[in-house]
């Protein structure tokens, strides 16, 4: 992990409170694998924002990032503009496993901003010639993004809170007759204990969504429990990828 200046190649609002960024570096683009992330510095705030790796682009030296405005931070981040410099620690954190998987089918669960990430293992895995299922999760169809990029990799299912767009419900509600042998989920906990508890016995993997302090294993400020009762696991350094045994939710 280094200590990079990412340049702004690109920055637009791609679905409600929702921005997609391009960011050049060669450092990253070149050693990020799907589920790291970058932790960026902000104008005017302390503490770094963690946001996940969208899409790699090692022939431009470019990475996608996605995040929601939701509060002062991400709000002065999607005012940068096109040609400035962000600065960041990455790529950081572990990411999936993408060995093993051959001849399998994977599934890939995501639940609002938990679906870029999932976008850069499922590019990854359908390179390989791996079948893809994508089920993904919005609040409305304000909020949908990446439908036809996922659609690209293979089945596509859209789920919406109110039915506004999609499957009305939530994620769990459409996996009951989907056939696959390995899943990969990310999104907030609630829905990442709802699919654990449904898929239970199922080889899967989760990420992660936690606010951070130092973003390196030094503040011990994103804890989590693991599930042997031998003490915790820290998101920023040992995940935010973990075995969806492994940890207590």
């Amino acid at each position: 992990m280094n200590k990079e200046k990412l340049r702004i190649v690109s920055s637009c609002q791609i679905a409600k409170d929702t921005v997609e960024m391009v960011l050049e570096n060669d450092y990253i683009s070149k050693h990020a694998t799907p589920g790291q992330f970058v932790h960026l510095t902000v104008d005017g705030h302390t503490l770094r924002r963690p946001i996940s790796i969208a899409d790699i682009n090692r022939e431009q030296q470019t990475i996608t990032i996605l995040f929601k405005i939701i509060g002062s931070g991400t709000k002065r981040l999607a005012a940068y503009q096109v040609g400035e410099y962000v600065d960041a620690l990455g790529p950081s954190g572990n990411g999936f496993q993408l060995e093993n998987h051959s001849g399998a089918t994977i599934l890939l669960v995501g639940g609002g901003i938990g679906v870029p990430p999932l976008y850069n293992l499922g590019k990854a895995l359908a390179a390989k010639g791996i079948n893809i299922i994508s089920v993904l999760g919005f609040q409305t169809g304000d909020y949908v993004f990446y439908e036809g990029k996922f659609k690209a990799l293979g089945q596509t299912i859209i789920v919406t809170n109110d039915g506004s767009y999609g499957e009305k419900g939530f994620v769990t509600d459409v996996l009951d007759d989907l056939d696959f042998d390995r899943y990969y989920t990310c999104g907030p906990v609630p829905m990442l204990q709802a699919i654990t508890t449904k898929l239970k016995g199922k080889d899967g993997y989760i990420s992660l969504e936690e606010r951070m302090g130092c973003g390196v294993g030094a503040c011990f400020a994103c804890v989590i429990p693991v599930n042997d009762g031998n003490g915790y696991k820290k998101i920023c350094k040992d995940g935010p990828v973990f075995h969806a045994e492994e940890v207590a939710l």
